[in-house]
């Protein structure tokens, strides 16, 4: 459980992991158009791995609430370039797509990692993770589509639900001799849940570990549901919140924290960890 197979790394998820977010893009939430160039993205990919990456998650499509469809060509051209440097830097690679057509050529060319929001449901994903028998998957979960996922957001608890969604598609990859160590989960915070849903799922987060039987990756970073209940509608103003957020995160189980703010996030996990190495120290004596 505490392994993470990948294409070149077996990453121990005994402590905290901190994923640094690269978006390829000129319209995400949060940071859009801020690493739209492969030289800008490459920038910000090196100096996320020096403020303590230990992985980095590479996008060119906009998964934000309302976004359109990126053309393949157009999502190929921002990725390919970025991915392709950023294997030089001796950390893990994520590729954040849910077009099996993307998913092919990054693996191709040696990533790390898959990331789908869509947890490989679109005809040719698995196959496309299959025929890369190490590389490491992260399943989450989306209500509806991002052009209409808050618009129309999930009804009713939805900790039981989610945990059932990403446990069946868990069964879904090994039916098809995928190896669940190859499996981290991510319940979606944001994707199609309301501003009480989404604090359920972090309330709910060991159930959701329980029922799926994997590592949890927890995605907080900049969200709305933050900017709620802290008052601060300007994503890029959410930093605090969403360092906060990481903590009770990892506090709760998670073991992967994908954030954008990297140095932040390390600092505060570095705290945390001291204090639990301290109470551990004091259990013993």
């Amino acid at each position: 459980m505490n392994v993470w197979q990948t294409t070149r790394f077996r990453i121990d998820l005994g402590k905290p992991r901190v994923m640094g977010i690269v978006n390829v893009t000129p319209d995400s939430f949060s940071d859009g158009g801020a690493h739209g160039s492969s030289v800008a993205a490459m920038a910000h990919c090196e100096r996320l791995v020096a403020e303590g990456a230990d992985i980095l998650d590479i996008g060119g499509e906009s998964t934000r609430p309302g976004s359109k469809p990126v053309p393949l060509e157009l999502e190929l051209r921002r990725v390919l370039p970025v991915v392709t440097q950023a294997l030089t830097l001796g950390v893990p690679i994520s590729v954040d797509t849910l077009k099996p057509e993307v998913m092919r050529a990054v693996l191709d060319l040696g990533a790390d990692i898959v990331n789908d929001v869509w947890a490989l449901r679109l005809p040719g994903a698995i196959d496309a993770v299959a025929r890369h028998p190490s590389c490491g998957i992260c399943l989450m979960h989306m209500h509806r589509e991002p052009s209409s996922m808050q618009l129309l957001p999930m009804t009713g608890e939805v900790v039981c639900e989610v945990g059932a969604f990403l446990a069946g598609r868990i069964e879904a990859l090994q039916s098809c001799g995928i190896d669940a160590k190859r499996v981290v989960i991510d319940p979606g915070i944001g994707f199609g849940k309301t501003v009480a849903q989404n604090f359920g799922l972090l309330a709910g987060q060991k159930e959701i570990i329980r029922e799926a039987g994997r590592p949890l990756l927890a995605g907080w970073s900049r969200k709305s549901s933050l900017g709620a209940v802290a008052g601060i509608e300007a994503p890029g103003g959410r930093m605090v919140p969403s360092v906060v957020a990481a903590v009770l995160a990892v506090e709760r189980g998670a073991s992967i924290v994908r954030v954008h703010d990297v140095r932040d996030t390390v600092a505060a996990l570095a705290v945390w960890q001291a204090l639990r190495t301290q109470e551990s120290k004091e259990k013993t004596t």
